[in-house]
């Protein structure tokens, strides 16, 4: 396995110093868009031509190129191993995502062996280490596997889950130790279970994604299709391999479709997240790179306004920039434009999508070059109400997620679960060969999302010429007097005020002590002074009074308080059952 920034070569008694070279853009082997049996196959091709794998340093410095062909090498002696440690097909094999070559030749060694690789999350910035460790017991005791594997500088907390679950716990580093004796490997079939993945909002009652050979590739060819990859195309990404689109859409899909692919650690990308653009700008090719829209966010805040993008960056071979795994919000995506069109960044590369791991990933994807398209919604369409004369019309801009992938059938239906028409909101249902099968051992929960191979997404959203809008989360819904409040309006109104930011705010619904529902809105105050917290209170109030017409409880509370999905997403859920049970308070604020 290559490793380090530098190789040094001896011939003839000198030493010589060599940069690494990152694997090809262009490969003379002919691409196949992922129209393979199994995902053992589909490296097995990919190894046979010399593109690969890069990682990066916190600076966007390459450390280990990691040619296809490299990874079969060290996959199939991972295999071995596993194999003579007496893993079976169909055990399960859990593995902290780390973004790094260990990572993908066991992840890749467990498919080969037969058995079931289990991403698991990386500690995040926040909860502590108690937190991460009940979070791995949690999924470590939903998808009770054999072997739980974890890189050196985790061992203590992921050691500790692994004892209480009476899982074997090793370092990939420690592993790799091991002898390999050849042992014959196991056939897998289409329909076998190629990994489960967990949903990132799923740290308490994780839901276990059973994803098939079949049920992978199928996406993995939709995607590339919808996306056109071209010969030129390379992938580059920060996005975690815990997280569906990180694994799947940046990890699977470049394997699968033969594309070459570049990563930053995600903690490198929060630390510096310019150096992502900068990663883009030093790429020969043309770029696909995925991210959610926090991600495009931070970038445009990070550039200041006496620098000029155009002498640190160059977008223009940008060529689809992808949007999804949360709301798109199209004022972020103009400011993006805005920071780096000087750079060659070009609206048009926007690339929205919708999907979601029951549906392995994608969804829908927005036809290249086509970018951001919205259509203005007025709130009472929204909220299910008849517009009140009294109050001015107020409209959302929602944005277009593009079409279904291939093979995809969509319908939005009422809540009795007939067709709607176009332009009439209602849940969204998918089916197509990407589906899931079910959630491992969780049958229950499998029956109340399916339904004749149909899948309930649980969004909200209405079709408009063939093109999906989502509009948001049914189970995240504001149902106040029979009217129901998206909580990302509500959130959205809050971070215009100035001092707050996305992830700064979460709404949701309570029961007051009169026994009425009403909006409760969570807010991370950073002022000690207990006049500014008063007045922010009341101007927060105000502002959500003046958006949705309610009255609403707000609470300021310390920074770094709301809780986050294992992918930084907010998760209003969890935020709306720690405050309940008194987990979360609000500063003391006088009425």
């Amino acid at each position: 396995m290559l490793d380090g920034a530098e190789i040094t070569s001896e011939r003839q008694g000198i030493k010589t110093r060599m940069a690494l070279v990152p694997t090809p853009t262009v490969d003379a082997l002919p691409r196949r868009f992922a129209d393979f049996e199994t995902l053992g196959a589909a490296l097995d091709y990919a190894a046979t031509g010399v593109r690969g794998l890069n990682f990066h340093d916190a600076r966007g410095t390459l450390t280990t190129p990691y040619p296809f062909a490299q990874l079969r090498v060290d996959a199939l002696a991972n295999a071995r191993r596993l194999i003579a440690a007496g893993i079976a097909p169909g055990d399960r094999i859990a593995l902290v995502a780390e973004t790094g070559p260990h990572f993908a030749a066991l992840f890749f060694g467990a498919v080969y062996a037969g058995a079931w690789p289990v991403p698991l999350p990386l500690p995040t910035s926040f909860g502590g280490k108690d937190s991460y460790i009940d979070q791995l017991v949690v999924q470590l005791s939903s998808s009770d596997p054999r072997m739980l594997f974890y890189p050196e500088e985790l061992s203590e907390m992921a050691s500790a889950a692994a004892a209480q679950r009476g899982v074997e716990g090793l370092t990939y580093e420690g592993f790799e130790t091991r002898n390999a004796p050849e042992a014959p490997l196991p056939q897998s079939a289409p329909d076998e279970i190629a990994y489960l993945q967990y949903s990132s909002g799923s740290t308490r009652f994780p839901h276990g994604v059973a994803v098939t050979h079949r049920a992978l590739l199928n996406n993995l060819a939709a995607h590339s299709h919808g996306m056109l990859v071209e010969p030129l195309d390379r992938c580059i990404s920060w996005l975690p391999w815990y997280h569906d689109m990180g694994l799947v859409g940046c990890l699977l899909s470049p394997i699968a479709n033969q594309v070459s692919a570049d990563y930053l650690k995600t903690e490198d990308f929060a630390r510096r997240p310019l150096a992502w653009l900068d990663l883009i700008s030093r790429n020969e090719g043309t770029t696909i790179s995925y991210s959610p829209t926090f991600g495009y966010d931070i970038c445009a805040r990070r550039m200041s306004s006496q620098t000029k993008a155009s002498d640190r960056f160059d977008l223009s071979r940008w060529r689809l920039a992808g949007n999804g795994a949360d709301m798109i919000r199209p004022d972020v995506m103009q400011s993006f434009v805005d920071a780096f069109a000087e750079a060659g960044f070009k609206a048009s590369a926007f690339l929205p999508s919708y999907g979601l791991a029951e549906a392995t990933l994608a969804v829908s994807i927005m036809p290249p070059g086509e970018g951001i398209v919205v259509e203005l919604v007025e709130e009472t369409q929204l909220s299910g109400g008849a517009h009140n004369q009294d109050r001015p019309r107020r409209f959302r801009a929602v944005v277009n997620c593009g079409k279904p992938v291939r093979d995809m059938a969509v319908e939005i239906r009422d809540e009795d679960g007939s067709p709607l028409p176009e332009k009439m909101i209602g849940k969204l249902w998918a089916k197509g060969p990407s589906i899931m099968t079910g959630y491992f051992r969780d049958q229950e929960a499998t029956d109340a999302c399916m339904v004749d191979g149909w899948l309930d997404t649980g969004d909200m959203a209405y079709m408009s010429n063939g093109y999906i809008y989502i509009v948001g989360r049914a189970k995240d819904m504001i149902i106040i007097n029979g009217k129901n409040h998206w909580p990302q309006d509500i959130e959205w109104a809050v971070e215009q005020l100035p001092g707050f930011k996305a992830g700064d705010i979460a709404a949701f619904s309570i029961t007051t002590p009169g026994g009425e529902e009403a909006p409760a809105v969570l807010v991370q105050c950073r002022t000690s002074d207990p006049a500014e917290r008063t007045r922010l209170r009341d101007q927060i109030r105000d502002k959500v009074r003046s958006i949705t017409g309610m009255q609403c409880v707000v609470e300021l509370v310390p920074p770094r308080t709301l809780p986050k999905t294992s992918s930084g997403k907010l998760s209003r859920a969890k935020a709306r059952n720690l405050y309940l049970a008194g987990e979360i308070q609000g500063y003391d604020i006088a009425a």
